[in-house]
Protein backbone atom coordinates (compact mmCIF):
# COMPACT_ATOMS: atom_id res chain seq x y z
CA UNK A 1 0.00 0.00 0.00
CA UNK A 2 2.99 2.18 0.05
CA UNK A 3 3.55 1.54 -3.43
CA UNK A 4 -0.12 2.70 -3.94
CA UNK A 5 0.11 6.03 -2.53
CA UNK A 6 4.18 6.33 -3.87
CA UNK A 7 5.25 7.04 -0.30
CA UNK A 8 7.81 5.23 1.69
CA UNK A 9 8.35 4.36 5.34
CA UNK A 10 10.90 7.29 5.32
CA UNK A 11 8.60 9.91 3.91
CA UNK A 12 6.36 8.82 7.15
CA UNK A 13 8.88 9.24 9.68
CA UNK A 14 10.09 12.74 8.38
CA UNK A 15 5.92 14.11 8.47
CA UNK A 16 5.59 12.29 11.32
CA UNK A 17 9.09 13.66 13.06
CA UNK A 18 7.22 17.36 12.06
CA UNK A 19 3.96 16.51 13.35
CA UNK A 20 5.62 15.94 17.08
CA UNK A 21 8.21 18.60 16.66
CA UNK A 22 6.33 20.87 19.10
CA UNK A 23 5.66 17.92 21.42
CA UNK A 24 2.18 16.80 20.98
CA UNK A 25 0.86 13.67 22.91
CA UNK A 26 -0.26 11.42 20.14
CA UNK A 27 -0.15 11.81 15.73
CA UNK A 28 -1.38 9.90 12.83
CA UNK A 29 -1.47 10.38 9.35
CA UNK A 30 -4.44 8.72 7.68
CA UNK A 31 -4.35 8.32 3.56
CA UNK A 32 -7.33 8.12 1.52
CA UNK A 33 -7.89 7.00 -2.10
CA UNK A 34 -11.57 6.93 -3.16
CA UNK A 35 -12.93 5.57 -6.55
CA UNK A 36 -16.91 6.25 -6.88
CA UNK A 37 -19.15 5.78 -9.60
CA UNK A 38 -23.03 6.72 -9.60
CA UNK A 39 -25.97 5.56 -12.16
CA UNK A 40 -29.59 6.62 -12.15
CA UNK A 41 -32.83 5.92 -13.96
CA UNK A 42 -35.87 8.12 -14.43
CA UNK A 43 -39.04 7.90 -16.91
CA UNK A 44 -37.42 4.39 -17.95
CA UNK A 45 -33.99 5.65 -18.87
CA UNK A 46 -30.61 5.77 -17.73
CA UNK A 47 -29.94 9.88 -17.54
CA UNK A 48 -27.10 10.35 -15.28
CA UNK A 49 -23.87 8.83 -15.00
CA UNK A 50 -20.56 10.18 -12.89
CA UNK A 51 -17.75 9.10 -11.47
CA UNK A 52 -15.09 10.99 -9.30
CA UNK A 53 -11.53 10.49 -7.66
CA UNK A 54 -10.83 11.45 -3.90
CA UNK A 55 -7.37 11.47 -2.95
CA UNK A 56 -5.36 12.82 0.02
CA UNK A 57 -3.97 12.35 3.54
CA UNK A 58 -5.02 13.80 7.18
CA UNK A 59 -2.58 14.91 9.89
CA UNK A 60 -3.96 15.18 13.19
CA UNK A 61 -1.63 15.82 16.30
CA UNK A 62 -2.98 15.24 20.30
CA UNK A 63 -2.18 17.96 22.78
CA UNK A 64 -3.76 17.07 25.84
CA UNK A 65 -7.75 17.87 25.60
CA UNK A 66 -6.61 19.43 22.13
CA UNK A 67 -6.11 18.33 18.46
CA UNK A 68 -4.69 19.71 15.76
CA UNK A 69 -5.58 19.20 11.95
CA UNK A 70 -5.15 19.94 8.65
CA UNK A 71 -5.21 17.44 5.17
CA UNK A 72 -3.59 18.04 1.77
CA UNK A 73 -4.80 16.66 -1.49
CA UNK A 74 -1.55 16.48 -2.91
CA UNK A 75 0.54 13.98 -1.06
CA UNK A 76 4.16 15.29 -2.14
CA UNK A 77 6.95 14.83 1.44
CA UNK A 78 7.07 19.25 0.97
CA UNK A 79 3.12 19.36 0.97
CA UNK A 80 2.92 16.71 3.59
CA UNK A 81 5.18 18.87 6.01
CA UNK A 82 3.59 21.63 5.69
CA UNK A 83 0.25 20.21 6.53
CA UNK A 84 2.14 18.29 9.88
CA UNK A 85 3.60 21.54 10.68
CA UNK A 86 -0.23 23.58 10.89
CA UNK A 87 -1.32 20.59 12.49
CA UNK A 88 1.42 20.76 15.53
CA UNK A 89 0.91 24.21 16.38
CA UNK A 90 -1.61 23.10 18.66
CA UNK A 91 1.22 21.78 21.05
CA UNK A 92 3.24 22.79 22.91
CA UNK A 93 6.23 21.26 24.76
CA UNK A 94 9.83 19.11 24.21
CA UNK A 95 9.95 17.39 20.91
CA UNK A 96 9.07 13.76 20.88
CA UNK A 97 10.84 11.64 18.17
CA UNK A 98 9.22 8.93 16.31
CA UNK A 99 9.37 5.06 16.75
CA UNK A 100 12.41 3.76 15.04
CA UNK A 101 10.62 0.97 14.23
CA UNK A 102 7.43 0.50 11.91
CA UNK A 103 5.38 -2.47 12.60
CA UNK A 104 2.66 -3.30 10.03
CA UNK A 105 -0.24 -4.81 11.23
CA UNK A 106 -2.75 -7.28 9.09
CA UNK A 107 -6.51 -7.22 10.65
CA UNK A 108 -9.25 -9.91 9.71
CA UNK A 109 -11.35 -8.60 6.57
CA UNK A 110 -14.69 -8.47 7.08
CA UNK A 111 -15.52 -7.67 2.96
CA UNK A 112 -13.34 -9.59 0.70
CA UNK A 113 -12.87 -8.18 -2.64
CA UNK A 114 -12.56 -10.63 -5.65
CA UNK A 115 -14.22 -8.68 -8.38
CA UNK A 116 -13.36 -5.09 -7.51
CA UNK A 117 -15.73 -1.85 -8.79
CA UNK A 118 -13.02 -0.48 -10.42
CA UNK A 119 -12.65 -3.25 -12.99
CA UNK A 120 -16.66 -2.93 -13.99
CA UNK A 121 -18.16 -0.83 -16.57
CA UNK A 122 -21.13 1.30 -16.82
CA UNK A 123 -22.70 -0.87 -19.49
CA UNK A 124 -22.22 -4.00 -16.48
CA UNK A 125 -24.56 -1.81 -13.94
CA UNK A 126 -27.20 -0.71 -16.32
CA UNK A 127 -29.05 -3.93 -16.90
CA UNK A 128 -29.67 -3.96 -12.87
CA UNK A 129 -31.35 -0.48 -12.78
CA UNK A 130 -33.33 -1.50 -16.27
CA UNK A 131 -34.58 -4.77 -14.65
CA UNK A 132 -35.64 -2.94 -11.42
CA UNK A 133 -37.66 -0.46 -13.19
CA UNK A 134 -39.42 -3.14 -15.39
CA UNK A 135 -40.22 -5.08 -12.45
CA UNK A 136 -41.75 -2.28 -10.90
CA UNK A 137 -44.07 -1.69 -13.49
CA UNK A 138 -45.05 -4.94 -14.08
CA UNK A 139 -45.89 -5.91 -10.81
CA UNK A 140 -48.57 -3.26 -9.97
CA UNK A 141 -50.82 -1.01 -13.46
CA UNK A 142 -50.81 1.80 -10.62
CA UNK A 143 -47.44 2.55 -10.61
CA UNK A 144 -47.35 5.61 -13.02
CA UNK A 145 -43.32 6.09 -12.03
CA UNK A 146 -40.11 4.93 -10.88
CA UNK A 147 -36.63 6.49 -10.09
CA UNK A 148 -33.66 3.92 -9.23
CA UNK A 149 -30.20 4.62 -8.85
CA UNK A 150 -26.52 3.11 -7.87
CA UNK A 151 -23.76 3.81 -6.69
CA UNK A 152 -20.33 2.15 -5.50
CA UNK A 153 -16.87 3.16 -4.19
CA UNK A 154 -13.38 1.59 -3.43
CA UNK A 155 -11.44 3.11 -1.11
CA UNK A 156 -7.96 2.67 -0.32
CA UNK A 157 -6.53 3.01 3.07
CA UNK A 158 -2.80 3.92 4.54
CA UNK A 159 -3.11 4.57 8.40
CA UNK A 160 0.36 5.41 10.47
CA UNK A 161 0.46 6.79 13.66
CA UNK A 162 3.02 7.94 16.32
CA UNK A 163 2.99 3.93 18.08
CA UNK A 164 4.83 2.85 14.83
CA UNK A 165 1.36 1.23 13.69
CA UNK A 166 1.13 1.06 9.93
CA UNK A 167 -1.79 -0.81 8.02
CA UNK A 168 -3.78 -0.62 5.26
CA UNK A 169 -7.39 -1.70 3.87
CA UNK A 170 -9.32 -1.53 0.88
CA UNK A 171 -12.84 -0.94 1.49
CA UNK A 172 -15.69 -1.58 -1.26
CA UNK A 173 -19.25 0.01 -0.82
CA UNK A 174 -22.29 -0.64 -3.04
CA UNK A 175 -25.68 0.72 -2.44
CA UNK A 176 -28.84 -0.02 -4.79
CA UNK A 177 -32.04 2.29 -4.12
CA UNK A 178 -35.99 2.61 -5.64
CA UNK A 179 -38.56 4.92 -5.29
CA UNK A 180 -42.08 3.69 -6.53
CA UNK A 181 -44.49 6.03 -6.84
CA UNK A 182 -48.34 4.61 -7.42
CA UNK A 183 -51.76 6.40 -8.25
CA UNK A 184 -55.28 5.54 -7.44
CA UNK A 185 -58.10 7.93 -8.61
CA UNK A 186 -56.72 10.98 -7.47
CA UNK A 187 -54.19 9.55 -4.38
CA UNK A 188 -50.84 9.48 -5.64
CA UNK A 189 -48.86 7.34 -2.66
CA UNK A 190 -44.99 6.70 -2.87
CA UNK A 191 -42.58 4.27 -1.01
CA UNK A 192 -38.76 3.43 -1.25
CA UNK A 193 -36.49 0.44 -1.09
CA UNK A 194 -32.72 0.31 -0.89
CA UNK A 195 -29.63 -2.16 -0.29
CA UNK A 196 -26.34 -1.13 1.38
CA UNK A 197 -23.52 -3.32 1.60
CA UNK A 198 -19.24 -3.05 2.04
CA UNK A 199 -19.63 -5.71 -1.41
CA UNK A 200 -17.24 -6.35 -4.84
CA UNK A 201 -19.51 -6.92 -8.08
CA UNK A 202 -21.26 -9.63 -6.51
CA UNK A 203 -23.36 -7.01 -4.85
CA UNK A 204 -25.57 -6.72 -8.00
CA UNK A 205 -28.15 -10.15 -8.23
CA UNK A 206 -31.02 -10.80 -10.09
CA UNK A 207 -32.66 -12.08 -6.65
CA UNK A 208 -31.80 -8.86 -4.34
CA UNK A 209 -33.57 -6.57 -7.95
CA UNK A 210 -36.64 -9.17 -7.32
CA UNK A 211 -36.63 -8.27 -3.36
CA UNK A 212 -36.49 -5.06 -3.65
CA UNK A 213 -39.24 -4.35 -6.45
CA UNK A 214 -41.63 -6.91 -4.51
CA UNK A 215 -41.20 -4.64 -1.15
CA UNK A 216 -40.86 -1.21 -2.86
CA UNK A 217 -44.93 -2.47 -4.52
CA UNK A 218 -46.15 -4.19 -1.81
CA UNK A 219 -45.18 -0.94 0.91
CA UNK A 220 -46.80 2.03 -1.32
CA UNK A 221 -49.87 -0.14 -2.25
CA UNK A 222 -50.27 -0.53 1.38
CA UNK A 223 -50.86 3.59 1.36
CA UNK A 224 -53.99 3.63 -0.02
CA UNK A 225 -55.76 1.70 2.49
CA UNK A 226 -53.83 3.01 5.32
CA UNK A 227 -55.45 5.63 8.01
CA UNK A 228 -53.96 8.45 10.63
CA UNK A 229 -54.88 7.15 13.71
CA UNK A 230 -56.42 9.10 16.82
CA UNK A 231 -53.10 10.12 19.11
CA UNK A 232 -52.69 9.69 22.44
CA UNK A 233 -50.34 7.33 24.94
CA UNK A 234 -50.05 3.61 24.07
CA UNK A 235 -48.09 0.48 23.59
CA UNK A 236 -45.55 0.46 20.50
CA UNK A 237 -44.73 -2.84 18.84
CA UNK A 238 -41.33 -1.98 17.14
CA UNK A 239 -41.08 -4.20 13.93
CA UNK A 240 -37.61 -6.25 13.28
CA UNK A 241 -35.45 -4.54 11.26
CA UNK A 242 -35.92 -1.05 10.40
CA UNK A 243 -36.94 -0.16 13.60
CA UNK A 244 -33.72 -0.12 15.11
CA UNK A 245 -33.58 3.46 13.54
CA UNK A 246 -35.01 4.21 16.76
CA UNK A 247 -31.92 2.17 18.85
CA UNK A 248 -29.36 4.47 16.63
CA UNK A 249 -30.92 7.65 16.95
CA UNK A 250 -32.58 7.98 20.01
CA UNK A 251 -30.41 5.76 22.48
CA UNK A 252 -27.02 4.83 20.67
CA UNK A 253 -25.72 8.45 19.93
CA UNK A 254 -26.33 9.06 23.68
CA UNK A 255 -23.51 5.96 23.87
CA UNK A 256 -21.22 7.69 22.34
CA UNK A 257 -17.87 8.93 24.89
CA UNK A 258 -17.65 11.89 23.54
CA UNK A 259 -20.98 13.16 24.29
CA UNK A 260 -20.89 11.35 27.74
CA UNK A 261 -16.85 12.81 28.54
CA UNK A 262 -18.25 16.29 28.12
CA UNK A 263 -21.49 15.10 29.94
CA UNK A 264 -23.91 16.28 27.31
CA UNK A 265 -25.52 12.51 27.78
CA UNK A 266 -28.25 11.52 29.64
CA UNK A 267 -25.94 8.41 30.14
CA UNK A 268 -22.73 10.04 31.35
CA UNK A 269 -23.61 9.59 35.17
CA UNK A 270 -24.67 5.82 34.19
CA UNK A 271 -21.85 3.16 33.52
CA UNK A 272 -21.92 -0.04 35.59
CA UNK A 273 -25.32 0.78 36.31
CA UNK A 274 -28.75 -0.92 35.59
CA UNK A 275 -31.17 0.74 32.62
CA UNK A 276 -32.93 -1.31 31.50
CA UNK A 277 -34.46 -4.80 31.99
CA UNK A 278 -32.21 -7.55 32.63
CA UNK A 279 -32.59 -9.51 29.78
CA UNK A 280 -31.62 -6.96 27.00
CA UNK A 281 -28.47 -6.49 25.37
CA UNK A 282 -27.26 -3.89 23.06
CA UNK A 283 -24.26 -4.13 21.01
CA UNK A 284 -21.93 -2.09 18.22
CA UNK A 285 -20.23 -4.59 16.22
CA UNK A 286 -17.81 -3.44 13.12
CA UNK A 287 -17.64 -7.11 12.71
CA UNK A 288 -20.61 -8.33 10.87
CA UNK A 289 -19.56 -9.85 7.36
CA UNK A 290 -20.17 -7.58 3.98
CA UNK A 291 -21.99 -4.81 6.52
CA UNK A 292 -22.71 -1.59 5.38
CA UNK A 293 -21.04 -0.38 8.85
CA UNK A 294 -18.54 -3.21 8.70
CA UNK A 295 -14.76 -2.29 9.72
CA UNK A 296 -11.42 -4.34 9.25
CA UNK A 297 -9.61 -1.64 11.74
CA UNK A 298 -11.65 1.84 12.11
CA UNK A 299 -9.95 5.27 11.19
CA UNK A 300 -7.40 5.43 13.80
CA UNK A 301 -6.00 1.97 13.21
CA UNK A 302 -8.11 -0.17 16.02
CA UNK A 303 -9.44 -3.46 14.98
CA UNK A 304 -13.18 -4.03 14.46
CA UNK A 305 -14.97 -5.78 17.26
CA UNK A 306 -18.34 -6.63 19.01
CA UNK A 307 -19.09 -4.34 21.78
CA UNK A 308 -21.14 -4.69 24.21
CA UNK A 309 -22.78 -1.24 25.08
CA UNK A 310 -25.75 -3.06 27.35
CA UNK A 311 -25.24 -6.33 29.06
CA UNK A 312 -28.15 -8.28 30.87
CA UNK A 313 -29.70 -4.08 31.35
CA UNK A 314 -26.45 -2.82 32.62
CA UNK A 315 -24.63 -0.03 30.76
CA UNK A 316 -21.73 -1.80 29.94
CA UNK A 317 -19.11 0.22 27.91
CA UNK A 318 -19.05 3.55 25.76
CA UNK A 319 -18.43 3.54 22.75
CA UNK A 320 -14.68 4.79 22.06
CA UNK A 321 -12.19 6.37 19.81
CA UNK A 322 -8.62 6.73 21.39
CA UNK A 323 -9.16 9.96 23.26
CA UNK A 324 -11.95 9.06 25.28
CA UNK A 325 -10.88 6.00 25.62
CA UNK A 326 -7.22 7.61 26.71
CA UNK A 327 -9.85 9.85 29.07
CA UNK A 328 -11.73 6.82 30.86
CA UNK A 329 -8.49 4.59 31.00
CA UNK A 330 -10.15 2.06 28.81
CA UNK A 331 -9.62 0.04 25.73
CA UNK A 332 -10.63 2.07 22.27
CA UNK A 333 -13.65 -0.19 21.11
CA UNK A 334 -12.86 0.72 17.40
CA UNK A 335 -15.50 3.44 16.98
CA UNK A 336 -12.96 6.03 15.91
CA UNK A 337 -14.25 6.77 12.27
CA UNK A 338 -14.48 10.27 9.98
CA UNK A 339 -15.90 10.84 6.77
CA UNK A 340 -12.88 11.34 4.62
CA UNK A 341 -9.11 12.56 5.30
CA UNK A 342 -10.38 16.12 5.19
CA UNK A 343 -12.20 15.05 8.95
CA UNK A 344 -10.99 14.28 12.05
CA UNK A 345 -12.29 11.01 13.32
CA UNK A 346 -14.76 10.96 16.45
CA UNK A 347 -16.81 8.15 18.03
CA UNK A 348 -19.37 6.69 16.00
CA UNK A 349 -21.65 3.76 15.52
CA UNK A 350 -21.12 0.98 12.99
CA UNK A 351 -24.03 -1.35 13.24
CA UNK A 352 -25.88 -1.22 16.39
CA UNK A 353 -28.67 -3.78 17.21
CA UNK A 354 -30.39 -5.29 20.05
CA UNK A 355 -29.65 -9.08 20.72
CA UNK A 356 -32.61 -11.53 20.32
CA UNK A 357 -34.94 -12.43 23.09
CA UNK A 358 -37.30 -15.27 24.00
CA UNK A 359 -40.63 -14.03 22.53
CA UNK A 360 -42.43 -14.26 19.22
CA UNK A 361 -43.56 -11.62 16.94
CA UNK A 362 -46.96 -12.98 17.37
CA UNK A 363 -47.00 -13.60 21.21
CA UNK A 364 -45.62 -9.81 21.65
CA UNK A 365 -48.73 -8.37 19.20
CA UNK A 366 -50.97 -10.67 21.24
CA UNK A 367 -49.98 -9.15 24.46
CA UNK A 368 -51.66 -5.44 23.03
CA UNK A 369 -55.21 -5.06 23.66
CA UNK A 370 -54.96 -1.07 21.96
CA UNK A 371 -51.39 0.39 20.06
CA UNK A 372 -50.00 0.33 17.26
CA UNK A 373 -46.76 -1.76 15.17
CA UNK A 374 -44.36 0.17 13.01
CA UNK A 375 -41.97 -1.03 11.00
CA UNK A 376 -40.94 1.74 8.46
CA UNK A 377 -39.59 5.13 9.60
CA UNK A 378 -38.31 7.91 7.80
CA UNK A 379 -36.86 11.06 9.41
CA UNK A 380 -36.50 11.73 13.39
CA UNK A 381 -35.22 14.56 15.56
CA UNK A 382 -33.33 13.46 18.59
CA UNK A 383 -31.87 15.87 21.56
CA UNK A 384 -28.64 13.85 23.04
CA UNK A 385 -28.92 15.49 25.87
CA UNK A 386 -32.46 15.43 27.22
CA UNK A 387 -33.07 12.02 25.27
CA UNK A 388 -36.02 13.28 24.00
CA UNK A 389 -37.17 11.96 20.40
CA UNK A 390 -39.79 12.46 17.52
CA UNK A 391 -39.85 10.04 15.19
CA UNK A 392 -42.08 10.03 11.60
CA UNK A 393 -43.65 6.49 10.50
CA UNK A 394 -44.14 6.04 7.10
CA UNK A 395 -46.68 2.98 7.80
CA UNK A 396 -47.07 0.23 10.20
CA UNK A 397 -50.77 -0.95 11.63
CA UNK A 398 -53.10 -0.39 14.47
CA UNK A 399 -53.11 -3.31 17.20
CA UNK A 400 -56.56 -4.31 18.38
CA UNK A 401 -57.43 -6.89 21.02
CA UNK A 402 -54.18 -8.75 20.01
CA UNK A 403 -54.91 -8.51 16.23
CA UNK A 404 -53.22 -6.52 13.30
CA UNK A 405 -55.98 -4.85 11.80
CA UNK A 406 -55.82 -1.50 9.98
CA UNK A 407 -52.70 -0.05 8.11
CA UNK A 408 -51.82 3.42 9.25
CA UNK A 409 -49.60 5.86 7.78
CA UNK A 410 -47.98 9.36 8.54
CA UNK A 411 -47.59 9.21 12.67
CA UNK A 412 -45.20 10.47 14.75
CA UNK A 413 -43.69 8.86 17.74
CA UNK A 414 -42.61 10.76 20.53
CA UNK A 415 -40.70 10.03 23.66
CA UNK A 416 -37.33 9.80 25.85
CA UNK A 417 -34.61 7.32 24.72
CA UNK A 418 -33.73 6.30 28.37
CA UNK A 419 -37.14 5.86 29.04
CA UNK A 420 -38.29 4.08 26.01
CA UNK A 421 -35.42 1.67 26.93
CA UNK A 422 -36.32 0.86 30.21
CA UNK A 423 -39.65 0.85 28.92
CA UNK A 424 -38.94 -2.61 26.82
CA UNK A 425 -41.13 -5.07 28.45
CA UNK A 426 -41.02 -7.81 25.39
CA UNK A 427 -38.07 -8.67 22.92
CA UNK A 428 -38.74 -10.82 20.24
CA UNK A 429 -36.88 -13.84 18.72
CA UNK A 430 -36.35 -12.51 15.35
CA UNK A 431 -33.49 -10.17 15.33
CA UNK A 432 -33.03 -8.32 11.77
CA UNK A 433 -30.05 -6.32 10.72
CA UNK A 434 -31.92 -3.58 8.23
CA UNK A 435 -30.17 -3.92 4.72
CA UNK A 436 -31.26 -0.34 4.10
CA UNK A 437 -28.46 2.69 2.85
CA UNK A 438 -28.53 4.61 6.26
CA UNK A 439 -26.17 7.24 6.63
CA UNK A 440 -25.30 8.50 10.21
CA UNK A 441 -24.78 12.23 10.49
CA UNK A 442 -22.55 14.02 13.16
CA UNK A 443 -20.61 17.29 13.75
CA UNK A 444 -20.96 17.46 10.01
CA UNK A 445 -19.90 14.40 9.04
CA UNK A 446 -21.78 11.53 6.95
CA UNK A 447 -20.74 7.98 7.88
CA UNK A 448 -22.61 4.73 6.83
CA UNK A 449 -23.89 2.80 9.16
CA UNK A 450 -26.56 0.62 10.07
CA UNK A 451 -29.00 -0.69 13.32
CA UNK A 452 -31.39 -4.10 13.89
CA UNK A 453 -33.87 -4.93 16.31
CA UNK A 454 -35.99 -7.73 17.18
CA UNK A 455 -39.44 -7.46 17.35
CA UNK A 456 -40.08 -5.26 20.80
CA UNK A 457 -42.55 -3.85 23.39
CA UNK A 458 -42.74 -0.44 24.32
CA UNK A 459 -45.15 -0.27 27.29
CA UNK A 460 -45.76 3.42 26.41
CA UNK A 461 -45.25 6.23 23.75
CA UNK A 462 -46.81 8.99 22.73
CA UNK A 463 -48.46 8.65 19.02
CA UNK A 464 -48.74 11.43 17.20
CA UNK A 465 -52.15 11.16 14.88
CA UNK A 466 -55.28 12.89 13.70
CA UNK A 467 -56.19 14.13 17.52
CA UNK A 468 -52.28 15.76 17.61
CA UNK A 469 -53.06 17.87 13.63
CA UNK A 470 -56.29 18.83 14.93
CA UNK A 471 -56.86 22.64 15.92
CA UNK A 472 -58.77 24.17 18.93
Amino acid sequence: MLNHFGVSESDLRKVMTVALEKGGDYADLYFEHTFSNNLALQDGKINRAGSNIDFGVGIRVVSGDQTGYAFVENIGLEEMIKAARTASRIASGAAKTPPVRIEEKVFKNHYPIVNSWENESVQTKMPYLQKLNERIFALDSRVVKVNASMSDSVSYILYYNSEGLLCHDVRPMAVLSAVCIMQQGDKIENASSSRAFRKDVSFLTNAMVEEMAQEVVKNAALMFDAIKPKGGEMPVVMGAGGSGILLHEAIGHAFEADFNRKNVSIFSDKLGKKICHEHINVVDDGTIEFNRGAVNFDDEGVAGQKTYIVKDGILNSYLHDRISANYYGVSPTGNGRRQSFRYMPIPRMRATYMENGNCSQEDIISSVKHGVFVDNFTNGQVQIGAGEFTFFVKTGYLIENGRLTQPIKDINIIGNGPKALADITMVGNNLKIDPGAWTCGKDGQGMPASQGLPSVLIKKLTVGGDSSLRSE
